[in-house]
């Protein structure tokens, strides 16, 4: 592989669409993965009582996802081999963007420089897989908007979007591994 981004595959789309679980069952296999910052970054503030959150301070919640985003990017340059990655910085220009918020400028950059590969594996919205819990606070007509914001931000960044099936586990993890050894690096 000529590069990181060869080997950086993202999977993202609205929430409760299954990446987060395909993502594990993909790590049980052996391959290395992030961590999604949004839970994350929202239990943490939660604990603290933080204003990193979505409801108090979308543009500074972004900030933290971005700062999370480009820490899993230089953490996973260390690995070797394939790395699964659940969202990008991509992300967190399309969360703004669905939170009808302004892009600054280093966000913008961010999403040129911290690159992945070529081909971005896309959740559709999945009625129903969906559910709702403690850091999920998104109904699934929101999950759906979601969806479609990524599905522009990609598309404007240059990836080429590839749809998750909307099947078990076991055969979404068939499905990415089949097509990352068919996609061109």
């Amino acid at each position: 592989m000529r590069n990181n981004a060869d080997r950086f595959f993202v999977i993202t789309g609205g929430p409760g669409s299954g990446k987060s679980t395909l993502i594990e069952a993909l790590h049980q296999l052996g391959y290395a993965r992030s961590v999604e910052a949004g839970r994350a970054i929202i239990r943490d503030q939660v604990a603290i009582d933080g204003p990193a959150l979505p409801g108090k301070d979308p543009a500074l919640f972004a900030e933290f996802m971005l700062c999370w985003e480009m820490r899993n990017y230089h953490l996973a340059e260390a690995s070797a081999g394939i790395v699964f990655f659940d969202r990008g910085v991509p992300d967190v220009l399309g969360y703004l963007r669905l939170k009808g918020l302004a892009i600054p400028t280093h966000l913008q950059n961010a999403a040129k420089n911290f690159r992945y590969n070529h081909g971005v594996f896309i959740a559709p919205p999945w009625q129903e897989i969906f559910e709702q819990d403690r850091e999920r606070k998104q109904d699934f007509e929101e999950a759906a908007r979601t969806y479609d914001s990524m599905v522009a931000i990609y598309t404007e960044y240059g990836y080429e979007l590839i749809e998750l099936p909307r099947a078990s586990v076991e055969e979404r993890v068939q499905f990415v591994l089949h097509t990352v050894t068919s996609l061109p690096r």
